[in-house]
């Protein structure tokens, strides 16, 4: 189901070409897909699943997605809690199965029925500041303050060339952003690509959540693009101890990492970086 890009066509202009500074040439081009995934949950019976959320993701790892998301968002705990999960077809023609169907385990409370519509607005109208970090603390199962977790500042720079030299979508279209989770020396555990930051971070925290390694302890996230207050969330939620990124934190992401005990990395660029919180973990 990994529709990770399709070919379209393209008329490609070149101001630097002979013919005058003009060439025009048609041709195909790769581009990353961005389809809707519905994700339903509840608990097992006959009826259907309501939808909890809609998220627009690059199809591929679907029940990775849908896990990881449930996991950092504080509705599911464990792998435990999920008692199945399965790609279903919606109501496209042909079929591109853009439904995950969870059904819960016995005993696993299911959302409440405002849940889908905080969902839908988090990134443009959800709670913020104080009140955002204090829900995130009563949700997070891990304490990452106290983990032991250190990484030489050289090991920390090479991360991002090994992300990127396993980008495969991104070698083709050019658009899908990435996170890979790292051990302590710098080995690639697992790494997801999606057009969205957040889904890229949910997939990989799937997996980890179906393959019960929960908390990732002494373990680096690397993001490909900015690092804000949603993926931090996601890494506290996960026990990650270290959230690194290519890009620029946002302040409420500086303030949750130190909420968190959580080391933040930003501009990791070559030999240079900026460490907002948690510096003594970073060493040399």
């Amino acid at each position: 189901m990994g529709r990770a890009s399709e070919r379209r066509g393209v008329l490609r202009v070149d101001l630097d070409a002979s013919d005058g500074g003009r060439g025009r040439v048609r041709r195909p081009d790769s581009l990353a897909v961005e389809e809707p995934l519905e994700i339903r949950v509840g608990a097992a019976g006959p009826s259907r699943r309501p939808p909890l959320a809609v998220t627009m993701r690059t199809p591929g790892a679907d029940l990775d997605l849908a896990i990881g998301f449930l996991l950092t968002e504080g509705l599911i705990r464990s792998a435990d809690d999920v008692f199945t999960a399965q790609l279903c077809s919606g109501a496209e023609t042909p079929n591109t199965y853009n439904v995950v169907d969870v059904t819960l385990a016995p005993g696993v409370p299911e959302p409440a029925a405002e849940a889908s519509r905080h969902f839908h607005t988090t990134s443009a109208c959800g709670v913020c500041g104080k009140e955002s970090i204090d829900a995130v603390r009563t949700r997070s199962l891990f304490t990452v303050a106290d983990d032991p977790l250190t990484v030489p500042a050289e090991r920390l720079a090479e991360l991002p060339g090994r992300l990127r030299a396993g980008q495969r979508g991104f070698d083709r279209t050019g658009g899908l952003h990435a996170a890979g989770l790292f051990t302590a020396d710098g080995e690639l555990v697992v790494l997801r690509e999606d057009v969205g930051r957040h889904n890229a971070v949910d997939k990989v925290v799937g997996w980890a959540v179906r393959e019960r390694r929960l908390p990732l302890a002494a373990h680096v996230l690397l993001v490909s693009g900015r690092a804000s207050f949603e993926l931090t969330q996601k890494a506290w939620m996960a026990g990650v101890p270290l959230l690194a990124a290519v890009s620029a934190p946002s302040t409420l992401a500086v303030d949750l990492a130190a909420e968190a005990g959580l080391t933040l990395v930003g501009f990791l660029r070559g030999r240079t970086m900026n460490i907002y919180t948690g510096p003594h973990r970073v060493t040399g």
